[in-house]
């Protein structure tokens, strides 16, 4: 993998350790609130939820992170796609700020990877 195919791929992995902070730690808090666009009320009764979410965007920022570390091609290609299609059905499902922070940022860095 070439320099810029790996920050990028560890970039993708921050971000997702930053969702990880966000819904596991700050759902609730006015920060979360306000990036998620819930109201005290809707934090709290999805809190649980929210939680297993971040638990999810851990586990592929450990993947990327485990691929760029072994330096394993195939590895970081599992992941990347495991986040686009997430990306996709959040964008699909949730909210289509989701393809422009999550799949979008995971596409670029594929392309770099397999290029």
């Amino acid at each position: 993998m070439t320099l810029p195919a790996i920050a990028l791929v560890v970039l993708v992995a921050l971000l997702h350790v930053y969702f990880l902070v966000l819904e596991m730690f700050l759902w609730t808090r006015p920060f979360g609130r306000r990036i998620f666009g819930t109201t005290p009320e809707q934090a709290e009764s999805s809190a649980t939820l929210a939680m297993n979410q971040g638990l999810y965007n851990g586990f592929l920022a450990a993947g990327l992170g485990w691929g760029v570390w072994r330096e394993d091609p195939g590895v970081v290609v599992f992941f990347l796609a495991c986040v686009i299609v997430a990306g996709v059905f959040g964008a699909a499902t949730a909210n289509r700020r989701i393809l422009w922070f999550q799949a979008v940022p995971a596409v670029v860095a594929l392309a770099l990877v397999l290029a």
